[in-house]
């Protein structure tokens, strides 16, 4: 059995890899480096499993020693 299964948008195959995920947290936006996830080869779309997405809400839910803090631009689409 595959641990993320074939892209549910394009049908296509999911690899493993290390990547940048955007993780939002009661209206916190926190960005996580070296993240674990499937990424499909066709389309580019990013799956995590059950597991990391515990992981994730674990450590945003918790007293953090942030290595990195940066600006974001917010812009209003209307």
């Amino acid at each position: 059995m595959k641990k993320y299964g074939d892209c549910v948008f394009c049908g296509g195959h999911v690899d493993e890899v290390m990547s940048t995920y955007d993780y939002r947290y009661h209206g916190q936006l926190y960005i996580f480096e070296n993240v674990p996830m499937g990424k499909c080869v066709q389309c580019g779309e990013k799956f995590i499993t059950a597991s990391i997405a515990k992981k994730l809400e674990k450590k945003a839910s918790s007293p953090l020693k942030k290595i990195q803090a940066i600006a974001i631009p917010v812009i209003s689409f209307a």
